[in-house]
């Protein structure tokens, strides 16, 4: 698979339909999930003439994760956002690990 094909295959892949989810209705109320989409591609290649040698490579990756919904109901449209619990946890171990080195580092501080 040469670069060219490589970017169309990302161009086709980072699409609407990857964005929105297919829409659903339950009891009179549409849900149209929704989710943040990105990714990248690169490519390059080389020779060596000395050896009469050459070689290339090219590849993309995509990513995806929830981030709400569209409801639809008799009230209108509303936007209901997603609660991503792994990042929302990641995050509080982060601050508490900067907590505890800060407590850490003023507790020596404090001795010496």
């Amino acid at each position: 698979m040469d670069f060219e094909q490589t970017i169309a295959g990302a161009r086709d892949a980072i699409t609407v339909q990857r964005v929105y989810g297919k829409p659903f209705e339950r009891d009179g109320v549409t849900v149209i999930p929704a989710a943040a989409v990105g990714g990248g591609a690169g490519g390059g290649g080389g020779e060596d003439p000395e050896r009469g040698q050459s070689g290339g490579g090219s590849g993309f990756g995509l990513g995806a994760r929830p981030v709400g919904a569209y409801i639809v109901d008799d009230r209108g449209v509303r936007w209901e956002a997603a609660t991503d619990l792994t990042r929302l946890l990641l995050r509080a171990q982060i601050v508490a690990a900067m907590i505890l080195v800060l407590w850490m580092l003023g507790g020596r501080s404090a001795r010496g």
